[in-house]
């Protein structure tokens, strides 16, 4: 057979080849072999009819906790992130230096999902809700980052900083964390995600001017202290300074980091973030989270259209990881990741991170997963 599995008779997205029109899909092993109008289905040992459904890229979720069984926020990847559609995660600093090898060889290197990191510069990560990463300032270890960093380049994107107040941050470590994890980064070459809400500082102002191009903040549309709007809820002018430098703005909805006002408002001042991440962990995969289509679908009740929403799952983030052309994109050549969708109408019930309920008319379902060439759900 010329195929080993064929998407047929979808209409495709993929934002990356600013492609939205009906197309099939083949894979041959573990990659796409082929897109193209009516391509014949007697060349492929399996078929999926998407008929009336949209077939896109399988989603890159950039910001979820996938270190079960060690981190309390840890979630099993392969049936929370892969079976939803999201074949490629990043997991948001749940590991340490003192605990990566672990996440490494328990987690990233045995999941059908294809698993990222962001390094916690805490070395213990983010084990218990008891014990903060920085009650002890010295779990800020530059040096440890750093090694662990070399032992696992192909693996480890960036520095993670987590700068909350009282439950993560003790008054002795205050923003010293942050100026570790820059150090980190700096010396590795990679960018730094932080966290910013209710931090040791003044205002979010303090903790851009620490950031610049290709650093990630997360959670950018939260509604505590130290978020991207003023007193006055306009936007602040160190939001946009750092927008044009290259800061790249990250969702990161998660349990209390998702406030329909902020976003709304900052939509109306023409801020969006760069990429629509989850955030997805122990605490909010059984909502208001639950997957990254139901993000997504937020996203699309907000009035952005699909191709932009899709392009923020894949196209955006395949850059931003590095691997642009391989994944976020059904390019031949590229790995065989796509995700068949209902676009699918009826009311919807939308919660923020807290508590805040928009109904929307339709949402983003994915029915059909297909990762490196098979067909996983």
């Amino acid at each position: 057979m010329r195929y080993d599995l064929l998407i047929a008779g979808g209409t495709l997205i993929d934002p990356a080849q600013n492609t939205h029109a009906p197309a099939d899909i083949a894979f041959k092993d573990d990659r796409v072999a082929a897109v193209g109008a009516s391509l014949d289905r007697e060349h492929a040992r399996e078929v999926i009819d998407a008929t009336g459904r949209t077939v896109i890229p399988g989603m890159i979720d950039v910001h979820v906790h996938v270190f079960e069984g060690v981190s309390h926020y840890g979630i099993p990847p392969d049936s929370t992130c892969l079976a939803k559609g999201a074949t490629t995660v990043v997991d948001a600093g749940s590991a340490g230096a003192d605990t990566f090898p672990g996440f490494r060889k328990y987690v990233i290197d045995v999941s059908e999902t294809r698993v990222l990191a962001h390094l916690n510069i805490s070395s213990q990560g983010m084990l218990t809700q008891e014990i903060g990463e920085f009650i002890i300032p010295e779990y800020a270890n530059v040096a440890k980052a750093c090694a662990m960093i070399e032992k696992h380049r192909d693996v480890i994107l960036g520095v993670k900083v987590r700068l909350t107040r009282n439950a993560l941050v003790s008054e002795a470590s205050g923003m010293t964390p942050l100026h570790r994890a820059r150090e980190a980064a700096d010396a590795a070459g990679l960018p730094i995600m932080v966290h910013p809400q209710d931090a040791w500082c003044d205002s979010l102002d303090d903790i851009l001017a620490v950031m610049g191009d290709g650093d990630i903040l997360t959670h950018c549309f939260h509604g505590h202290p130290c978020g991207i709007l003023d007193g006055q809820r306009r936007v602040r002018s160190s939001v946009h300074d750092a927008i044009a430098r290259g800061v790249l703005f990250d969702v990161g909805h998660g349990q209390g980091s998702f406030s329909w006002r902020v976003v709304e408002s900052a939509l109306e001042q023409g801020v969006e973030p760069h990429t629509i991440s989850s955030d997805l962990h122990v605490y909010n995969v059984n909502g208001p989270v639950y997957d990254l289509a139901n993000v997504v679908t937020k996203f699309l009740h907000l009035g952005m259209s699909v191709d932009q929403a899709v392009a923020k799952v894949t196209s955006v983030p395949a850059g931003i990881v590095g691997m642009e052309g391989e994944i976020g994109t059904l390019a031949v050549g590229a790995w065989g990741d796509a995700v068949v969708c209902e676009l699918r109408e009826g009311e919807v019930r939308l919660e923020d991170s807290h508590g805040e309920v928009r109904t929307g008319s339709w949402k983003l379902v994915p029915t059909t997963v297909v990762k490196s060439g098979r067909l996983y759900v």
